[in-house]
């Protein structure tokens, strides 16, 4: 059988960590069938033949920390995503999953941000498979949306009924493909469970192979006791510890990076088996509603806030809260009081600045650590620039400027490692028989053009992104080729 598309003079960096090699590749519909050095005869009538005149052609990166659940809805196209080279990510993060769900009740949230039609993952898959996204996904089933299913907003401990509930939430999940439980316990109404309740529910992603996907207690000053009941979680539970966004929040804070990766490879060294993402930015994002107590607006934070979104005050969408504060002859403190309390307030995204560069390439350089944006797929305003700019960031920012990583490890953080450790079957790797996901790009060009100011700019260096065989992206054009796939754990 003739091959669909053949990739001719590629620098391969297969996605192991080994070094690469000069070769071609062949695909035939979904899958690589040849790398190495590929004939004439495999051309046929219907072949695209590309010529990577050198250029690196490795796995399509995987994005494992997504709140894109309801961006594979509303912009199927995933053009902030392939534009970065990634092929498939992991949704339902920090606690936040579309499934399960009431039919017509939108989350509360504001993360997932759709009306759904759906009740459980099978029914929340159909309804994505239906639009045809340009990206495959995997799911994790998110503590905050099934205690919000089942108890609402209640400030207390759930009752043997309702743990009962949560639990069946999560093994029906399990049953329908989900790789793991996330929690957000930093968010509403995570916030409101104890530990006990965390690993019973975790117990339950354990009975169907999955992983426990955690946005902490705390990433500021109590990180270390966060990290500890992070891996209290996974050896009673009986799981795999994902650390979502390992970081260090706040200046006080700042170089404590260094005794959380300590802390976590000692516990690894025991037993545990403990991995982390991170983004690699200074400053994280999120609904400003979730951080700020209304009626008593913490100072400090108010003073590296950012606004991305913000419905209730359009005008303020790209401005620091301090700038304005000095415009209006306020607090910074005042500035977010008044946000919150407009109407659609609580609708806000906002920007903190409250991470060290040192930690981030401290992060990076520990071989466990994988790359996921975190970012808030609101396209209205100006998001922060991890939503198109991550994984080129890494690439031209930490490995041909900074030199923290190599590019060979770099590619494999963003390929094979995050997909062995989400489930990803055939993926993550260049080789006879995995499915074709590929990125071609230029490892002397790629750049992210994202900024602050601009921040919906798609990276530059990065010429051709296949998924399951199909060109998405080729020369800075999408193809509309609709190739993703919702995929199962492990199958």
């Amino acid at each position: 059988m003739a091959s669909s598309l053949i990739v001719r003079n590629a620098t391969i960096v297969d996605g192991s960590g080994g070094p690469g090699f000069s070769g071609d590749l062949a695909v035939t519909d979904a899958r690589i069938t040849a790398v190495g050095t590929i004939p004439a005869s495999s051309d046929g009538p219907n072949t695209v033949t590309i010529d990577a005149g050198g250029a690196c052609l490795s796995p399509g990166f995987v994005d494992v920390h997504t709140h894109d659940d309801r961006a594979l809805l509303r912009h199927p196209g995933m053009e902030f995503k392939l534009s970065q080279g990634c092929t498939s990510l992991v949704i339902g993060n920090c606690g936040f999953s579309a499934a399960p769900a009431a039919v017509g009740r939108t989350d509360p949230s504001g993360l997932i941000g759709v009306e759904p039609t759906w009740t459980d993952l099978d029914g929340f898959r159909a309804a994505v498979e239906a639009v045809r996204p340009s990206v495959n996904s995997m799911a994790l089933i998110g503590h905050n949306s099934i205690r919000t299913l089942v108890m609402g907003e209640e400030r207390r401990a759930p009752t043997v009924t309702e743990l009962d509930t949560m639990r069946r939430h999560v093994e029906a999940a399990m049953g329908q493909g989900a790789c793991g439980f996330s929690t957000g316990l930093i968010y509403r109404p995570g916030r409101w469970s104890q530990t006990d309740e965390v690993i019973e529910l975790a117990r339950a992603a354990a009975g169907g192979g999955g992983l426990y996907a955690t946005h902490m207690r705390n990433e500021g000053d109590r990180l270390l006791t966060a990290v500890d009941e992070a891996i209290h979680i996974g050896r009673t539970a009986g799981l795999p510890v994902q650390i979502s966004h390992h970081k260090s929040a706040g200046r006080r804070n700042w170089g404590r990076i260094g005794a959380s990766l300590a802390k976590i490879d000692a516990a690894n060294a025991e037993g545990a088996d403990i991995t982390l993402d991170v983004y690699p930015y200074t400053a994280g994002s999120g609904p400003m509603a979730q951080y700020f107590d209304v009626d008593n607006v913490d100072p400090e934070l108010a003073e590296v806030i950012r606004f991305a979104s913000c419905p209730a005050i359009p005008e303020y969408e790209g401005r620091m809260a301090v700038d304005l504060a000095v415009e209006e002859g306020v607090s910074a403190a005042a500035i977010i009081e008044k946000v919150l309390r407009s109407p659609k307030g609580d609708r806000t995204v906002c920007i903190q600045f409250i991470i060290d560069e040192a930690d981030v390439e401290e992060n990076l350089r520990h071989p466990l650590v994988m790359v996921g944006s975190d970012g808030i797929p609101d396209l209205k305003g100006r998001p922060h620039p991890r939503l198109f700019g991550t994984f080129p960031k890494v690439l031209a920012h930490y490995v041909r400027h900074r030199h923290v990583l190599s590019l060979e490890e770099a590619v494999r953080r963003m390929t094979s490692l995050s997909c062995d450790r989400f489930g990803f079957v055939d993926r993550g790797r260049v080789g006879e028989g995995q499915f074709a996901d590929l990125v071609l790009f230029d490892p002397a060009a790629i750049t992210d053009t994202a900024t602050y100011d601009d921040p919906k700019q798609e990276a530059t260096g990065i010429s051709l992104v296949v998924v399951n065989g199909q060109i998405a992206l080729r020369d800075g054009t999408h193809t509309g080729a609709g190739a993703g796939r919702f995929l199962h754990h492990n199958r």
